[in-house]
């Protein structure tokens, strides 16, 4: 390995000081003793790896990308980032049929949302799920979301699209694939509370997917090719002197920081704008440039869980304290504790019994607490502890939909 090889290392494996801590914070090493963790698998490998690709080892593809490791890391390793990089660059193991069909949210999304009232049931069905875990390897245990029938793109043109430009002040907002195809309803909230906050609505030019699952998935060609006709979005926004506000922890953060790290893509003219919908809320309150009116009536037993991603982030604090100002809420604040799902990985059969044992501390907590649901600002975290825990999970968005008089609020904020 030569000096320049080392200085110029993308994610500063060299910083390693071998503690350990990335293995002890590390959900998948204690459920799973074909993963090597993620010192060995980081840092530790990518030495070898660069030496020559033979030593790469395929029981990366265990690593969940929780970015646990980096959060525990006292140097500000990318262990994470090390693992997905080397996972890109070396796999000779390429994406099944399975793998493919779940990283293709759009298409999938398209297909399915216009004959939901059939799809859904039949993906219910015992019978499917048998099928499609002997041909294709996804679990037969594993439940999946529901598809709307009408997009929330399509709600928003019939429904909300005229009145935005009133506004004075706009925001822009990236819905992603599960707003739009899974759960409308998460849009329609958000579009309540930022109308009621004195802000428009506008959406992006045919945004995409922010192509996660594709790079969990090893699908790196499509995507980058996702994620540079997004940051062109993005980047159209942000010179607009727009902020763009997401309700997905994992689209922000694989679109603030995977976009560089794993696929080369220049999140620069974009990064600063992008925020988490909770953040710019908070922000708003905070400063006393928004005023938030809640129903008096209003009462609920709220635990929140803070999603991997987001604590990633350090953002979890914005949902919180949102939620801790409603008068009538009971509030619980979940131990750091990964659900286990991380997006597809949890789908897959080889991949299912290793991601309810790393849930199991939560969803033990969470029946523990007997909340009236939990908050958390990840749809697959949603899907997983709705599976597991059995206990209803709302977006923080949409507790505050439920939780404000929108009308007061709104007249407040002229």
């Amino acid at each position: 390995m030569t000096l320049q090889e080392i200085t110029s290392s993308a994610h500063n494996f060299e910083e390693c000081m071998k503690c350990t801590v990335c293995t002890a914070y590390c959900p998948v090493v204690p459920v799973n003793p074909r993963y090597p963790g993620p010192k060995q698998a980081g840092p530790d490998g990518e030495r070898l790896r660069l030496k020559h690709p033979y030593f790469f080892d395929e029981a990366l593809k265990y690593c969940l990308n929780c970015k646990r490791c980096e959060v525990a890391c006292p140097s500000g390793v990318k262990v994470a980032d090390i693992i997905q990089s080397a996972r890109l660059k070396y796999s000779r193991s390429k994406p099944k049929l399975r793998d493919r069909i779940l990283a293709s949210t759009d298409l999938m999304g398209s297909l399915a949302s216009p004959f939901a009232p059939v799809v859904n049931p039949v993906l219910g069905l015992g019978v499917t799920k048998s099928v499609m875990d002997g041909l294709m390897g996804i679990d037969k245990r594993r439940t999946f979301p529901k598809y709307a029938s009408k997009t929330f793109e399509a709600w928003f043109r019939k429904n909300a699209k005229a009145a935005q430009p009133a506004f004075q002040r706009s925001v822009a907002y990236f819905h992603g694939c599960y707003v739009n195809y899974n759960f409308p309803d998460l849009g329609k909230d958000f579009v309540r509370v930022m109308n009621a906050l004195g802000y428009g609505v506008r959406l992006l030019d045919k945004e995409q997917c922010c192509g996660v699952a594709m790079i969990s998935n090893g699908m790196a060609s499509a995507a980058r090719k996702h994620a540079s006709h997004n940051e062109k979005v993005l980047a159209k926004a942000a010179s607009e002197g727009l902020k763009i506000l997401t309700t997905s922890s994992t689209c922000t953060f694989t679109m603030r920081d995977e976009y560089g790290e794993l696929l080369g893509i220049d999140t620069a003219s974009y990064r600063d704008s992008l925020l988490m919908a909770t953040r710019f809320i908070f922000s708003l309150v905070d400063s006393g440039t928004a005023t938030l009116v809640f129903k008096p009536d209003y009462k609920a037993r709220i635990a929140y869980h803070t999603p991997c991603h987001l604590e990633k982030l350090g953002w979890g604090v914005f949902s919180t304290s949102l939620l801790k100002m409603i008068p009538g809420v009971e509030f619980t604040m979940l131990g750091s504790n990964c659900c286990g799902i991380a997006g597809t990985y949890g789908f897959k059969k080889e991949n299912y019994e290793a991601s309810q044992a790393i849930g199991k501390p939560l969803f033990d907590e969470i029946r523990a607490v007997a909340p009236d649901f939990v908050a958390c600002d990840c749809e697959t975290c949603k899907w997983q502890i709705e599976m597991s825990a059995g206990i209803p999970v709302k977006n923080p968005v949409s507790i505050l939909a439920e939780a404000l008089d929108l009308e007061k609020t709104a007249q407040a904020n002229r």
